[in-house]
């Protein structure tokens, strides 16, 4: 078995796994073109810091 040591790419299909996650980049898709991300964010539980 060939074993891959990338923590680069671990952290990718671990973010992938995450349900919420999963989901938003569901809502991604091209009827979201210009939807700011307080309505990508809207039906989950989070908020989105601003800089």
């Amino acid at each position: 078995m060939v074993k891959y040591s990338n923590t680069a790419l671990d952290r990718t299909f671990a973010a992938l796994a995450d349900p919420t996650r999963r989901a938003l980049l569901a809502r991604l898709e091209p009827e979201a073109d210009g939807m700011p991300v307080s309505a990508l964010a809207e039906p989950f539980r989070c908020r989105c810091l601003r800089s």
